[in-house]
């Protein structure tokens, strides 16, 4: 097993790799021109961290300045739980003094923590590596790491998975904590998954990550765009501030060749920026204006367990497949990832025996998650929490009801609120029913988030039949009841989420599984979760009931 040791019970566990290397302390000031105060010349590191809830002994605590803090208040607790030292700036030195730990004083510590995890973990640019694809953009990053993973399993190799949702190493499953975890933890993440055996790994880059220094240290064989919309304007100024962030993951020191979506405009943009070879891919169905690529996604069928799209590319090259799940932004998601494995390397012959004619294997968790039986309204958990996401939901669900469309749906609290309106107005106008609830409330007044959602959705549609409930609980019991046969209800917001916060405090809590009890309780056939796609014969399911064979 791994040293995912015990972490603090509401958080999934940091993992560190069976062996790491052991590095002087000495030498590691000398490398980042650092000065050491303090006893430290005979002094080892065998990891680093910045939180003293995951340290372990033998590691170095990295003591930042926070919102309200400065880290290195926590460097005693560190020297309790084993530290080896401490490395901060000039006033964490002053603060960390009486610790008893020798301090590495380095001027800008959050800028050095990649090349320093990079470093100590032997996980640097030019050491023996894992092949490294990332993904960013605002709407399908994290499906486009999940299929990445899926199509990489049906090719034969050995993968590693970092997203919003999950981190996979070689099989195992730990539920994420970060969308991109810090410099420290996935440096750790990625020395175990070289000890594992993984062969290619993918990776959910957010513009976070990229300003906050968290892919530091790394260069991504291949890097992909997806798109560009409004979300997160509660970290940057304005969407140039926005793109401007996502830029760097396209700059030669971060990446070696790229796979960018012109179905956005921000796509032809981020190609004017990009220094990498670089290929091009649109899906005319959903483009925000024709493009000319060098791939195109041309949509087949859509059905309530998937879409078949066709993949057409330069000299002839074609193939055509099914994604797991429903939406043309699927396909879109599916054919760049497709499209960036060509680009690294993998052959096109390989690609279409293991996809051509069948169903991509890939586990998409909470994204258009069909949760529902094979009668009575089909219900679909989503974890989609941006405008644009649920239009291009709330359009794929229409396509494939025969009936009424009802969408559920909260915003986060102490989030991007510029956008609240607009969610609003996006769902009352893509669906037949609206049902405003609460999400993730935070220390935010959960009505008052409710009365903004609902006053966009009523300026766009004033006759609309627009309903509140609260708790989740019971809008989603309220929702079922108004729907029949025939009929689809949408909940957008939770996915794959299994927590609620409150306050500060994780609730328990699953959007699918509060679906199927209400769809239970209304009489209505819901099976046990059931496998997307046959397993082998000679394999056993995993003991998640949620996750399919992979």
């Amino acid at each position: 097993m791994s040293r995912a040791d015990s972490a603090p019970a509401n958080l999934p566990p940091v993992l560190r790799p069976e062996h790491p290397p052991i590095r002087s302390l000495a030498e590691l000031a000398d490398r980042f021109g650092g000065q050491v105060r303090g006893p430290g010349a005979d002094v080892v590191v065998t990891g680093i961290t910045l939180a003293t809830a995951d340290l372990r002994a033998g590691e170095a605590f990295v003591a930042i300045q926070g919102a309200n803090r400065h880290g290195a208040a926590f460097a005693e607790q560190a020297a309790a739980e084993g530290a080896a030292a401490v490395i901060t700036d000039a006033a964490g030195a002053e603060i960390a003094a009486g610790a008893g730990l020798p301090i590495v004083v380095v001027a800008d510590p959050r800028a050095v923590l990649g090349e320093l995890s990079a470093w100590v973990y032997g996980t640097g640019a030019d050491d023996d590596l894992p092949l490294l694809l990332g993904t960013t953009g605002t709407n399908g990053k994290t499906s486009v790491s999940h299929l990445l993973e899926g199509i990489l399993g049906q090719l034969g190799e050995v993968t590693g998975l970092s997203s919003t949702a999950e981190r996979h190493i070689a099989g195992e499953v730990i539920v994420s904590r970060l969308t991109t975890p810090e410099a420290s933890e996935f440096h750790a993440l990625l020395a175990l998954m070289r000890e594992r055996g993984v062969q290619a790994v993918a990776v959910e880059v957010s513009a976070q990550a990229l300003s906050r220094h968290r892919v530091d240290g790394l260069i991504f064989d291949v890097a992909g765009f997806t798109n560009l919309s409004h979300d997160h304007l509660d970290d940057y100024a304005d969407m140039q501030e926005y793109f401007e962030a996502k830029v760097p993951l396209f700059l030669a020191n971060r990446s070696r060749r790229a796979v960018i979506c012109l179905d956005s405009p921000a796509g032809a943009q981020m190609a004017t920026r990009c220094e990498v070879p670089y290929v091009t891919i649109t899906t005319p169905a959903i483009a925000a204006e024709p493009a000319d690529a060098d791939w195109t996604v041309q949509i087949v069928a859509e059905h309530q367990d998937g879409t078949t799209f066709t993949l057409t590319g330069s000299e002839g090259r074609t193939l055509t497949t099914v994604v797991p799940t429903i939406g043309r932004h699927m396909a879109a998601n599916a054919g760049l990832a497709i499209v960036m494995l060509l680009q690294a390397g993998y052959a096109w012959e390989r690609l279409v025996a293991a996809l051509d004619g069948q169903r991509i294997r890939a586990y998409l968790p909470g994204r258009t998650q069909l949760v529902s039986g094979p009668s009575g309204p089909a219900v679909y958990v989503d974890f989609g929490h941006s405008p644009d996401a649920f239009e291009k939901t709330l359009a794929a669900v229409r396509r494939v009801t025969p009936g009424r469309v009802l969408m559920l749906f909260g915003a986060d609290g102490d989030r991007d609120a510029t956008k609240r309106h607009d969610m609003g107005r996006t769902a009352v106008q893509g669906s037949d029913i609206l049902v405003i609830t609460d999400h993730h409330p935070r220390f935010e007044d959960p009505d008052s988030i409710r009365a903004t959602l609902i006053e966009g959705a009523r300026n766009a549609r004033p006759d609309a039949e627009i309903l509140e409930f609260s708790p989740p609980e019971r809008a989603i019991r309220e929702a079922v009841a108004l729907v029949g046969e025939g009929d689809a209800i949408l909940w957008a917001g939770p996915g794959h989420q299994d927590y609620r916060d409150i306050r500060g405090r994780r609730a328990p809590y699953s959007a699918r599984e509060l679906s199927r009890r209400a769809l239970r309780d209304r009489g209505w056939p819901v099976p046990d979760p059931v496998w997307p796609v046959p397993y082998p014969a000679d394999s056993t399911p995993p003991s998640d009931p949620e996750r399919p064979f992979q």
